[in-house]
């Protein structure tokens, strides 16, 4: 497919989202919505999404709203993928850029000539290779793919041990999104929300407090946040650990696996239920935390509840009363 160029005369949210979860409106749209606000050309949100697929570039003149490239490079699973990474090209936008740019984003580029709006997502900013733009790439590529030629322009990453630190005082979501290698991403401050989404291998440090669905969907690897987190953490956790001090809401809700830690108890949704550590949680709650033995014995753990077996009232002719397994 050949480059696409739009312009925008005023801010559209969702471009370039490869999920197509999002509404305008407050009407959900058909893959082949047409974008609003275009001039002189007639894109939908699909032709740009299928642009970036095959390789191309997306040329968008004009200031663009919030979610730019939604789970960009993602194979999405609800989209009949097999929800691994793969290739996309770049977007370049002449002018700026609203908040949660890249949230998910796996794999491609962004080149803003403008600013960026905080919270932003799974991305980072390399040195540009293109005059008059700023460039970002996905933190998920950079650590199961490498650097490449990029050199971060803050930030550092110590290559040998594939240590990623973020120090430069963004507050980013969904950090380490897809990461299905080994390595460790540092944050020396807060994340936003869906920190380690979908996450296979490796390991995410909060050293503050994260946000909403922290651990979401997690899928192996570990999860540790030093402070608490918001809402909904390890709800449909399938694998992993997520490690966290204290959380505002509920956790676990629909989780199919995987473990979850907590230093004060927490409130549980179904089907998490607390459970007694093993000397190997033990081991790795030391290991994650650099903590001595009497500091992991003051974790909690939660984990998918045994199904409760069901049974029935049944009344014997003696006037007794049973209570018989349901099979």
């Amino acid at each position: 497919m050949k480059n696409v160029n739009i312009r925008l005369t005023s801010l559209v949210d969702s471009l370039c989202d490869y999920t197509f979860n999002f509404h305008y409106l407050n009407q959900k749209l058909d893959l082949d919505s047409l974008i609003p606000s275009q001039a002189g050309s007639s894109y939908t949100y699909q032709d740009l999404v299928d642009a970036l697929k095959d390789g191309a570039d997306v040329h968008i003149k004009g200031d663009v709203g919030e979610r730019l490239a939604y789970s960009m490079g993602a194979d999405l699973k609800h989209m009949g993928g097999s929800g691994r990474p793969e290739p996309a090209g770049r977007v370049f936008v002449d002018g700026s850029v609203g908040s949660e740019a890249g949230m998910g984003m796996v794999s491609g580029a962004l080149y803003i000539s403008g600013t960026l709006q905080e919270p932003l997502g799974n991305i980072i900013e390399v040195a540009p290779d293109v005059d008059g733009y700023r460039k970002f790439s996905s933190i998920t590529n950079i650590m199961c793919s490498g650097p490449g030629e990029e050199t971060l322009v803050s930030n550092s990453l110590d290559k040998d041990d594939n240590i990623l630190i973020l120090n430069d005082g963004i507050l980013r979501g969904t950090i380490g999104a897809r990461m299905d290698c080994r390595g460790t991403v540092r944050v020396e401050g807060d994340a936003y929300n869906g920190t380690g989404l979908l996450m296979r291998q490796g390991i995410v440090y909060v050293e503050g407090n994260a946000g909403m669905n922290t651990g979401s969907r997690l899928a192996g690897g570990t999860v540790v946040i030093s402070g608490k987190v918001n809402e909904f953490a390890g709800a449909y956790m399938k694998s992993g650990s997520l490690v966290i001090k204290e959380a505002k809401g509920y956790v676990g809700a629909n989780m199919t696996g995987g473990a979850i830690y907590s230093k004060k108890k927490v409130p549980l949704s179904p089907p998490a239920i607390s459970i007694k550590k093993s000397g190997e949680d033990s081991k790795m709650l030391r290991r994650v935390l650099g903590v001595g033995q009497l500091e992991a014995m003051l974790y909690n753990k939660y984990e998918v509840g045994a199904e409760k077996e069901q049974y029935m009232t049944v009344h014997m002719r003696d006037g007794s009363v049973v209570m018989r397994k349901v099979e």
